[in-house]
């Protein structure tokens, strides 16, 4: 009988309770020993773990005694997903008509098979197996081998029974297992006590007591159209630009607020994030100061005047005190009203810290003291220092309300296309003035790249000279700039070791021509110019002291020739000579012998 026969293995099971237990397996499970366990012969190993009841294919030949069962058909198959059609790796699926799916497929989809239970030991404790249950010999990934028999556990493979829910106990299942809700309101958490670098800084409109974000419009997509929803964040430097299209300007000219300056400082901005719990207070607040002249949008005719262009922010800080200062300045531009006309905006926000009884804003340095070349070459006009610009152009050749930065030493040619909205003379030279040098116009520029704004001395002052008004034997003709050519004389000063290049001179050379007085539609191509001439006079090098002409006497015979070279004026001198010569002779004669 096979009954008796199993008290053995039985016994040799029981003496090893840590080598051996009921362990469930799953077909995406390995067996408990090693995850890479496959079934194999005491002389052969497989890769592939027994994740079902039948033989994988590949798999050798069992011992005499392994017993192997047929496919077992499963009540529910989980993967039988399309009817009437084989599911992929779905081996409970009747579909397929496979009595062995491992054969075909490459793995069983979990809930496709039985689960099973095998119980493990070191295949040196078995000599013979004459267990009822299958059984079979596993090699994990060190080369050790087990073996196992699996167990019928068919716990693995009932149902929990289902609970039934009513009115009674639907409440009551509810709180027992139910967890948070996904509503729930979460906690408000406490405004920071100060701005930490990429923040959102906050402002806050007193008008209508809102608290919002400064925000700086970035472009998005392929067409670089604004997108209002970029915050500035605090101690971040940003340049961003985008471009505003228009279908109607003649209506969005005085009604849209991206158009109009008072949108970017009629506000108020937050010191502190802590200053939302106390919006009354006023020293949380800091307004935002005008360092510009702007005017609100104006639609003249065709043409909509004073729209926003750019938009340069300059905040002060101090550091956990948050924000200290805030000022704006702006460009503004006049547009032609026509069809699809597009506006180029760009928005700058710069960050300093905070200096009590120092200029709010100084101008960054160009060197120190000697200008270096690639930094911008500085300016000043009355009292405010800035940067000396020069024309630049939109992609379709216009001018542009965004200008390039003119650098020391680098020589520059830039031009675009302005078509002026002015007709009379002196309007129309005053726009092209503007569009040439720029607003401000530059009235000094900087003897060295750390001239301070407060110290005049510093700054030496830009010849120039405009075109006249109006042209010579033509009463309705009007001479316009065209060209402006910015010279700059420049030299190196000091040490020639570690010179110091500094500004001699600069001027503003416009070249004019003759237009048409109040002719409409007009295009003028602008043309601007910088040339750096470099004047230093390198001194002549130091010399040495002249050195002495030293004549020793190191030529053996340089007494006799002198005393002969002087002739009958050493006469006196033969004695001395003579005496010498006697000395010498007597001296070689005593080491000949």
């Amino acid at each position: 009988m096979c009954i008796p026969q199993l008290h053995p293995l039985m016994l040799v099971i029981l003496m090893l309770p840590d080598a051996a237990g009921p362990q469930p397996f799953s077909p995406t499970q390995a067996l408990p020993t090693s995850p890479a366990l496959g079934p194999v012969t005491p002389e052969v190993a497989t890769a592939a773990p027994p994740d079902s009841e039948g033989p994988t294919p590949g798999t050798p030949s069992m011992p005499e005694n392994v017993t192997t069962d047929p496919f077992p058909a499963l009540p529910i198959c989980v993967c039988d997903l399309t009817p009437g059609t084989c599911d992929l790796n779905c081996c409970c699926d009747k579909d397929c008509d496979l009595l062995h799916p491992r054969t075909v497929f490459s793995f069983c989809l979990p809930g496709s098979v039985r689960s099973s239970s095998w119980v493990c030991v070191d295949n040196s404790l078995i000599f013979r197996s004459n267990s009822p249950f299958p059984s079979r010999v596993f090699t994990d990934s060190s080369g050790i081998t087990q073996f196992c028999v699996r167990v019928n556990n068919s716990k693995l493979n009932y149902f929990q029974k289902l609970q039934t829910v009513n009115a009674t106990n639907f409440e009551a299942l509810a709180a027992e297992f139910g967890g948070q809700s996904l509503t729930s309101t979460p906690k408000a958490q406490p405004p920071l006590a100060f701005y930490r670098a990429g923040d959102p800084i906050l402002t806050y409109y007193p008008r209508w007591s809102v608290v919002s974000l400064l925000r700086q419009p970035a472009a998005v997509g392929a067409g670089g159209f604004c997108a209002e929803s970029n915050p500035a964040g605090f101690l971040e430097r940003k340049s961003t630009t985008c471009t505003r299209f228009f279908g109607d300007l003649a209506s969005s000219c005085t009604s849209e607020p991206a158009l109009d300056a008072a949108t970017y400082h009629n506000f108020r901005v937050l010191k502190v994030p802590r200053g939302m719990t106390d919006l009354q207070n006023t020293q949380l607040q800091v307004p935002v100061t005008l360092t510009s002249q702007t005017s609100p949008p104006l639609l003249a005719g065709n043409t909509c005047q004073n729209i926003v262009s750019q938009v340069i922010y300059e905040i002060e800080t101090n550091g956990t005190s948050g924000i200290q200062k805030v000022s704006v300045s702006f460009r503004q531009t006049n547009l032609t009203v026509r069809p699809g006309v597009s506006l180029q905006q760009g928005f700058l926000v710069h960050f300093r810290a905070f200096e009590h009884g120092v200029a709010a804003f100084p101008t960054p340095r160009s060197g120190n003291p000697g200008y270096l070349i690639g930094k911008p070459l500085l300016a000043l006009t009355g009292d405010f220092g800035h940067s000396m610009t020069l024309l630049q152009s939109d992609g379709n050749g216009l001018c542009s309300g965004k200008r390039h930065e003119i650098q020391f030493g680098v020589n520059t040619v830039s031009g675009c296309k302005l078509r002026p909205t002015e007709v009379n003379c002196s309007h129309l030279q005053r726009e092209i003035y503007q569009a040439l040098h720029g607003r401000p116009r530059p009235e000094h520029v900087a003897i060295f790249g750390n001239a301070d704004p407060a110290q005049k001395g510093g700054w030496t002052r830009i010849l120039s000279r405009n075109c006249s008004l109006s042209a010579v034997n033509c009463t309705s003709c009007c001479f316009i700039p065209v060209s402006l050519e910015i010279q700059v004389l420049w030299a190196h000063i000091g040490l020639q070791s570690n010179p110091q290049a500094h500004v001699a001179g600069a001027r503003f050379l416009y070249q004019c021509k003759s237009v048409q007085e109040h002719q409409r539609g007009i295009e003028v191509s602008l043309t601007t110019l910088v040339n750096f001439v470099d004047i230093t006079q390198k001194p002549e090098p130091p010399r040495d002291q002249p050195r002495t002409d030293w004549k020793l006497p190191f030529d053996f015979f340089y007494p006799l020739k002198v005393a002969f070279s002087r002739g009958a004026s050493v006469q006196d001198s033969a004695s001395p000579v003579l005496i010498l010569c006697i000395f010498l002779l007597g001296v070689l004669y005593s080491q000949t012998k």
